[in-house]
């Protein structure tokens, strides 16, 4: 599966965010979700973290399924097309999560 063109960042990506998701990174100005709300409370740092690294977490998860249904050849770049699939599958989720997180720090901000 090492072999897949986006396997390596889609690894690093669920890495990181795990810790994110199980909640055992304290607000910091280095990793998790950095905004003005979410340095400014605990609540909001660990419920916007929470909600990022589970939404990383299925991104990456995405991925793999999408890669192990359709592994690219030896060597990577010989089906283009298949390659765009695997670029997408990877973009695309990662994409929506930060959206989506994006979305859910502002309405946690709105509660508060």
């Amino acid at each position: 599966m090492t072999d897949q063109p986006f396997a390596v960042p889609a690894v690093l990506m669920i890495l990181l965010a795990i810790p994110l998701a199980i909640g055992v990174v304290p607000r910091n100005r280095w990793y998790g979700i950095r905004t003005a709300q979410t340095l400014s409370d605990d609540g909001v740092w660990y419920r916007a973290n929470k909600f990022g690294g589970i939404s990383i977490l299925i991104s990456g998860t995405i991925y793999f399924v999408v890669a192990a249904m359709y592994p690219t050849p030896k060597p990577a770049g010989a089906d283009f097309g298949l390659w765009l699939l695997h670029l997408g599958a990877f973009a695309l989720p990662l994409a929506s999560s930060v959206l989506l997180t994006v979305r859910h720090v502002k309405g946690l901000a709105n509660q508060e």
